[in-house]
């Protein structure tokens, strides 16, 4: 009778462990439709079955998380007193349970802004400064909505918790003999093992794409699991590592062969081929009838394509912007390098890709290395400089990476007279940032040229704006409409600042480049790099400009190729440069034009355009290529035996390799005064 009521006891421990599993599970199942129910749009028209089905494979993933937290439970049984009282065990589950409640309950405005779910980018906000990022989330978000909703599951979880407790009493004070409760946790430990793996299948775990299975991108990410994600990259810090694997795709005199055939025109002469991948000599096509002078960068923040009515999709948010465009040269097939304001910065500035682990590269120990970008194209030419930006340079390793490029002022929210908005998250708002800038270049004397990086930051979460507001806050785009009413007063202070700058004597001495940072989520996800977050203005001004080039080019291109086509502007004669991207004004009529982009964070998912035909390549598993459209209206077809697909591959698979080895190898910039110097 003892021995009986003991093995009862073992069995009541395993129902406790496994209620326990199921109630864990049922929990992560309504953060998914927590997520679900904040992004209905993304939702919309996705057949009800594959939203379903991305709960059914989200149990798979939920799967993963609940064993290794019942994992020590489970040990436990190998224990003369098994769970013991179970408080301990209670603990355990409560405080687990509710670590991955919360990053349930936050996942949804982070998924809202960023289309991904919790991966190193959350980490990365954190560790770049806490204050900012808590600033900026409690100005941003309603986060005692969330804080509630959070203790209400941890609340429901712990009720259900307790229910299972008692429904699973024991029956006596200890277990059976050794040899009865071995096989029972032998038995208990190879499902926990299975559950953590998420398959049966010989060979690798569940991966990210296994919960893809849908033609709608959301409703692949539906099946994913936060805390999963969130997990995977923080054990990822060897992010590099898994990086540093595209080193071994292609043999690397192949892949250099292929990447220079990619990067170099006709107007292009290799310099120091063996110590430089792509070190060049470029003859730039002089058409200009007047010289430009000065160069200024203004780069605007989440400064979406898909809400430029320059570029056909005239919703009335960009009326500044617009206007500015009927005078300039815009580039209707653009694309950011990155999702987020650190690749845009190193790519439209320092000419430098976005690579797979390298994500973060200002911060990074080779982000101290030189490269072919404007600071060291132009400081060497006697040219001045100026780097104005709303928000604290120590974001992102700003000032310290641009000051080793060689950049020498830096103007950001502490240098602003008398800004008429401060943001306690961000700085001062866009028109302080443009007002500081016309003084700053007002003082700039009229004996050199200059060259100024303008950077705004009002078009960001928390959306803190001057009050009055001095344009109409934007309706009928649901979620969008905080967002859009920030690009809106964005392009105001755009357009205010161009009243201003039209007065002054060096406007007429000086060539614009204007482009947004990266683009932002919307409701049709193109392919799965989610594409149209990508998409982004790119306008030059400048005197002569409409007569030289005609007023839109549809060559598809990158921020890579700004520092190449603009300097080739402003110089007008040959340069040498190790730009990763091409001088779009001395191209062929009938080159389409190319890109390589990547999203932020620990997606090392590459895509390579050519054109309107693109190969999308993700960590695991096989490329897809397709064609894709912007006007009149997006679209992405998959083309699985699209002919170009091969040779596009082969192509993105050389151009990341080599751009890699050149980092980790620090050949990224112009030969040094020691070394020997490329033939002028």
């Amino acid at each position: 009778m003892k021995h009986s009521s003991r093995l009862r006891s073992l069995f009541a421990d395993v129902s406790f462990i496994s209620l326990a599993a199921l109630l864990l599970l049922f929990m992560q199942a309504i953060l998914r439709a927590i997520l679900l129910a904040r992004n209905p749009e993304l939702a919309a028209g996705t057949p009800a079955t594959d939203l379903l089905w991305a709960f059914v494979i989200g149990l798979r993933f939920d799967l993963i998380i609940t064993c290794y937290i019942i994992l020590p439970l489970v040990l436990a049984l190998l224990l003369p007193q098994g769970l013991g009282e179970r408080k301990i065990a209670r603990i355990w589950l409560v405080t687990t349970a509710a670590i991955v409640l919360f990053l349930g309950v936050s996942e949804p405005e982070f998924y809202h802004e960023f289309h991904t779910r919790l991966n190193s980018l959350a980490i990365q906000y954190l560790k770049e400064d806490p204050a900012t990022v808590s600033s900026m989330i409690w100005h941003g978000y309603p986060i005692i909505r969330y804080l509630l909703l959070w203790a209400v599951l941890v609340g429901v979880f712990m009720w259900g918790l307790t229910r299972i407790n008692a429904l699973t009493r024991k029956f006596g004070p200890g277990y059976s003999a050794w040899w009865l409760r071995l096989p029972v946790f032998l038995i208990c430990a190879f499902l926990v093992a299975w559950g953590a793996r998420g398959t049966l299948r010989s060979g690798a775990p569940l991966r990210w794409g296994d919960a893809f299975h849908s033609q709608n991108l959301f409703a692949n990410h539906l099946a994913l699991n936060g805390t999963w994600s969130l997990a995977k990259a923080a054990m990822g810090n060897k992010k590099k590592d898994a990086g540093k694997s595209w080193l071994k795709v292609m043999p690397a005199a192949q892949a250099l062969e292929r990447t220079r055939k990619l990067l170099l025109t006709r107007d292009d002469t290799l310099l120091l081929p063996e110590q430089y991948p792509v070190l060049r000599k470029h003859a730039p096509r002089r058409r200009l009838s007047r010289q430009p002078r000065n160069l200024v960068f203004i780069i605007m923040e989440s400064f979406s394509g898909q809400f430029t009515g320059a570029l056909g999709n005239d919703h009335g948010i960009t009326p500044r912007f617009d206007e500015l465009a009927k005078d300039g040269l815009i580039f209707d097939r653009f694309f950011s390098n990155g999702t987020h304001t650190h690749q845009g910065m190193f790519s439209t500035v320092a000419c430098f890709p976005n690579l797979p682990g390298f994500e973060y590269l200002m911060q990074e120990p080779e982000g101290q290395h030189q490269f072919s970008g404007l600071p060291e194209l132009l400081k060497p030419l006697g040219f001045e400089d100026v780097y104005v930006y709303n928000g604290a340079f120590n974001w992102d390793n700003q000032k310290g990476f641009f000051r080793n490029q060689g950049m020498t002022r830096f103007i950001g929210r502490d240098s602003m007279e008398n800004p008429v908005f401060t943001d306690p998250t961000w700085g001062v708002s866009d028109q302080d940032m443009f007002d500081q800038a016309l003084r700053e270049l007002n003082r700039i004397g009229p004996e050199k040229p200059f060259f100024a990086v303008l950077q705004t930051l009002s078009n960001h979460t928390p959306y803190a704006l001057p009050d009055p507001l001095p344009v109409n806050p934007v309706t009928g785009f649901g979620g969008l409409n905080e967002h859009l009413t920030a690009q809106r007063y964005a392009d105001w202070a755009l357009g205010r600042f161009f009243d201003e700058a039209k007065k002054q004597p060096w406007y007429k001495d000086t060539l614009f480049m204007l482009v947004g940072d990266h683009g932002f989520g919307v409701k049709n996800q193109l392919g799965e790099i989610d594409l149209l977050r990508f998409h982004v203005p790119m306008l030059l001004l400048a005197p002569g400009i409409q007569e030289a080039y005609g007023k839109r080019i549809h060559t598809a291109a990158t921020q890579q190729d700004i520092v190449p086509t603009t300097v080739s502007l402003l110089l007008g004669k040959p340069f040498a440069h190790q730009c990763w991207g091409r001088d779009l004004l001395s191209l062929p009529a009938d080159d389409p034009g190319i890109g390589i982009i990547k999203p932020s964070g620990s997606d090392h998912t590459v895509a390579h355009f050519r054109g309107d035909r693109i190969v999308i390549k993700p960590p695991h598993g096989e490329a897809v290529a397709g064609h894709y459209q912007l006007y009149p209206k997006p679209a992405f077809t998959p083309e699985k035996e699209m002919p170009e697909k091969a040779a596009m591959l082969a192509d993105l698979k050389a151009y990341v390799s080599t751009a890699m080895r050149a980092l980790l190898e620090n050949r990224t910039g112009l030969p040094s005064a020691d070394q020997e110097q490329p033939p002028e």
